[in-house]
């Protein structure tokens, strides 16, 4: 069995893809998984990372970029095509599944063309425009939302949720405080804004630690800043002497869950997955910018639900954010209903669903 998975740029398409090719590799350990992608995504660190092999299109975004940027965009997909009929041609696979991204447009398309099954994988409630166009084309979708269901053809779409690794649920919270240097007695932050990091949060963050100096005792942050506020809030951090461990990408998921008692993130489709599926209080900054709001949406689900705080960039502030912080550590029956309200909301069975809907598919060819 040959199994392409095409997409990335972000975590939030990436790591669903991880999912479901381990789910593929659990039930077949012949099976041989090729990731598509661009050397510019995250995909072209983190996949040479979990042992999967990785080819290269050249293609870029569209979407929100000027009109040299849109003019490289479109130069850009005429190549991904050349680039998907040489890596088709090179794999030969029995299905190509594509999990969001402008990566993934090009080589699924091509693939329906030769008449090798195709299917995506719709991680947010509001469709991209990738996914939107390949809906009419792929064989079978399969969404995270009820509400994506509208943007797709009834009759091959498939509600499922969406696939989390399953090493995520397999973290240990003592070999998580050895690992990043933590005290495993300390109730602990885990601060992060996507596989980027995020500006705001950063900043915010770094802010909120002087509302805080009171419990510099009782707790600790893990913080992921993205390359780019590394120095700067490694620094802050060593000013304010509040104890913690910065780095500027956290490999090791499982173990950050693990060591986390609140999450402060992004709403992005993926991590809300996650935090669900582990039953994590989280206080949540959805992305402003996000396609049709789509994070602010997710964010308001898990609030309405009682398994999260929300607080919107608009209002943020280093204050607001230290007194959200200092409520769910003080409030042990907080954290205890947020986390039973998380943990109803998982779906820790996605990827088999997704896969099964992929057997299927290419049993039927």
């Amino acid at each position: 069995m040959k199994v392409i998975i095409a997409g990335g740029g972000t975590g939030g398409h990436l790591f669903p893809g991880l999912a479901i090719a381990e789910e593929f590799r659990r039930r077949d350990g012949s099976a041989e998984i090729v990731f598509v992608g661009t050397e510019r995504g995250i995909e072209a660190k983190i996949i040479p990372r979990e042992g999967y092999p990785i080819r290269f299109l050249r293609s870029q975004g569209i979407v929100g970029k000027s009109f040299t940027g849109k003019a490289k965009g479109v130069a850009g997909l005429f190549l991904s095509f050349f680039d998907a009929r040489r890596i088709l041609a090179a794999v030969s696979p029995d299905i190509v599944i594509g999990v969001g991204g402008y990566a993934s447009g090009a080589i699924v398309a091509v693939a329906d063309l030769k008449s090798i099954p195709t299917m995506i994988h719709e991680q947010n409630s509001v469709p991209g425009l990738t996914n939107r166009i390949l809906g009419r084309i792929v064989r079978r979708i399969c969404v995270t939302y009820h509400e994506s269901l509208s943007s797709f053809p009834m009759n091959k779409t498939f509600l499922t949720g969406n696939p989390i690794r399953r090493k995520i649920l397999k973290g240990d919270r003592d070999a998580a405080c050895r690992l990043f240097s933590l005290n495993k007695d300390l109730f602990t932050v885990f601060i992060f804004g996507g596989s980027s990091g995020a500006q705001a949060i950063n900043r915010t963050m770094v802010d909120s630690l002087n509302h805080l100096s009171d419990l510099k005792s009782d707790i600790q942050f893990l913080h992921q800043t993205g390359d780019r506020d590394f120095e700067g809030i490694r620094d802050a951090y060593r000013k304010t002497g509040v104890k913690g461990t910065v780095a500027p990408f956290i490999y090791q998921m499982a173990e950050a869950y693990a060591v986390a008692d609140v999450v402060v993130s992004r709403a992005g489709a993926t991590t809300l997955a996650e935090l669900t599926a582990l039953g994590k209080p989280a206080i949540l900054i959805p992305f402003p910018h996000a396609a049709g709001r789509h994070q602010e949406f997710n964010a308001m689900k898990l609030r309405e639900m009682g398994a999260a705080m929300v607080m919107l960039e608009d209002d943020l502030g280093g204050e607001a954010l230290a007194g959200a912080i200092r409520e769910v550590y003080l409030n042990a029956d907080l954290r205890a209903e947020m986390k039973s309200a998380s943990k109803g909301l998982g779906r820790p069975d996605a990827c088999t669903k997704i896969v099964d809907v992929a057997m299927s598919l290419m049993r039927n060819g």
